[in-house]
């Protein structure tokens, strides 16, 4: 099981790469495996050319192996810890939406596909990025455990979670599209 998993998570990331959705030592994605444990990429993954030691299994309760996981991994745990529903996260970087964000406090899809799926979001401002990592594992998994399955942060990227890894890639791929339209028609 736990080998079909790193395949999907491979290959989606190797496709999100290509999108530029994940850069070469940025970004993360996970898989909850067990009630209190999930896999992630590790702190060195090269999301063009992800093989299967470029996951790392951890626990919820933190031992030596969270040295080599992404550091997004506390972020990850806090949102399995608190969210049921999710069975994969990933925290991308796409270009337009990160851009769009900068200058936003709502994005509000004009196209077709993007209106279909979100009507407004909001863009969290994490104000100081000096202490982000300490303050995002809290503040990330609590907006999203508000029934939000999308978090658009100002200057920093997404975060998502869903049930099923090929709807969590569709989602990032709708936002970033969206806000590539919206970004060209101003």
């Amino acid at each position: 099981m736990h080998k079909q998993i790193t395949n999907e998570l491979i290959e989606l990331s190797l496709s999100m790469f290509r999108k530029n959705f994940l850069g070469i030592f940025h970004g993360s994605i996970s898989s909850k495996i067990e009630d209190d444990k999930f896999m992630i990429n590790t702190k060195d993954a090269i999301f063009d050319e992800l093989k299967e030691d470029d996951f790392i299994l951890l626990n919820f309760l933190e031992d030596y192996r969270y040295k080599n996981a992404s550091i997004d991994s506390y972020i990850h745990k806090m949102i399995y810890k608190n969210i049921s529903d999710a069975k994969y996260i990933c925290y991308s970087m796409p270009p337009n939406i990160t851009s769009y964000s900068l200058n936003h406090n709502i994005f509000k899809p004009q196209d077709y596909f993007g209106s279909l799926k979100y009507l407004n979001l909001k863009i969290y401002n994490p104000k100081d990025f000096n202490n982000w990592y300490e303050r995002a594992p809290y503040e990330i998994s609590k907006y999203l455990s508000n029934k939000n399955d999308l978090m658009i942060i100002k200057g920093y990227g997404i975060y998502t979670y869903s049930r099923d890894i090929k709807q969590l890639v569709k989602k990032i791929a709708i936002i970033e599209n969206s806000a590539k339209i919206l970004m060209n028609i101003k």
